[in-house]
């Protein structure tokens, strides 16, 4: 027999699963809207992402 805490515990566990994902989704949508073209917030941070890459990839590739 599980005890009505634990069952409170896990019913609680996966609401703020389910908050998560709705935040996730909800900054997605937001950072995706505009993707036609490369002003889209979303183009800048993967270019952003990809650019420091690159220097840091160069960086460590030094002696």
């Amino acid at each position: 027999m599980r005890c009505t805490a634990c069952w409170r515990h896990a019913r609680m566990s996966g609401q703020s699963s389910m908050e998560y994902v709705v935040v996730c989704a909800a900054l997605a949508v937001a950072l995706g809207i505009g993707m036609s073209d490369n002003t889209s917030v979303l183009q800048q941070l993967i270019d952003a992402f990809r650019l420091a890459y690159t220097r840091i990839a160069f960086a460590f590739s030094l002696p």
